[in-house]
């Protein structure tokens, strides 16, 4: 006898809000996120999502070039291997079928827009 367990995570995403604070890239990101530390996703226009975690950080998933982020505006699926996504190794699963690999994550700071 085998046991399997799979363990599939739907994140929602939210429209991107607009507001006075934009949230540009660092130079660094981490490899893997825990999904224990997700608290929603939203689009980070055409080639990435934004993964907001708790404790209010924020960090980009950039996805492999192929890929249009806007598939995934009604939200998405991740099958993470060992609860944890890493880039260079998992994949994004639209709800309506299309697939995309996170090449790199870079974390997010936040700046106040001078703009009114």
């Amino acid at each position: 006898m085998s046991v399997e367990q799979r363990l599939i995570v739907r994140v929602p995403v939210r429209p991107r809000a607009k507001g006075r604070l934009r949230w540009e890239e660092a130079d660094h990101g981490p490899k893997c996120l825990p999904i224990g530390a997700l608290a929603g996703a939203s689009l980070a226009g055409s080639d990435g999502i934004d993964f907001v975690l708790r404790g209010r950080q924020r960090v980009r998933a950039k996805l492999d070039d192929d890929c249009g982020g806007l598939d995934f505006w009604e939200g998405f699926y991740v099958q993470p291997e060992d609860r944890r996504i890493c880039a260079g190794r998992d994949e994004i699963r639209s709800r309506v079928g299309a697939v995309c690999g996170i090449r790199r994550f870079r974390m997010l700071v936040p700046h106040l827009d001078n703009e009114e």
